[in-house]
């Protein structure tokens, strides 16, 4: 009876062993699957993280453009000035001097 006892106890032991063991690979699996997930997780967030900072910098770049502006409606400003003060010494009188090209319009006419 004793060996029928130490047979049945061993098996008991090792269905035990086993129940175990399968236990355990269930959850080196779900922890396995767990890092995996988790490093794909963080190439997300590092990608985020970069597109982040292209967005950064091309604001900054945005604003650079922006804060240039002003500066530029004030050259326009220069040159407006100036054309219209060249308009000026180019008048006679109050009128403005205008030269016709004769002989082109001459030749127009007798064609």
């Amino acid at each position: 009876m004793s060996v029928r006892q130490s047979s049945i106890s061993g098996r008991q032991t090792s269905s035990a062993a086993m129940a175990k063991f399968i236990e355990k690979k269930k959850e080196f699996d779900a922890v396995a699957a767990l890092e995996r997930a988790s490093a794909l997780y963080l190439q997300r967030i590092e990608a985020l993280g970069e597109d982040c900072e292209v967005m950064a910098k091309a604001g900054e770049v945005h604003g650079q453009v922006l804060e240039q502006w002003p500066r530029m409606f004030q050259i326009l400003n220069l040159f407006l000035a100036s054309r219209e003060k060249q308009d000026a010494e180019d008048t006679f009188d109050g009128q403005r001097l205008v030269r016709l090209p004769i002989d082109e319009l001459q030749q127009q006419a007798s064609e």
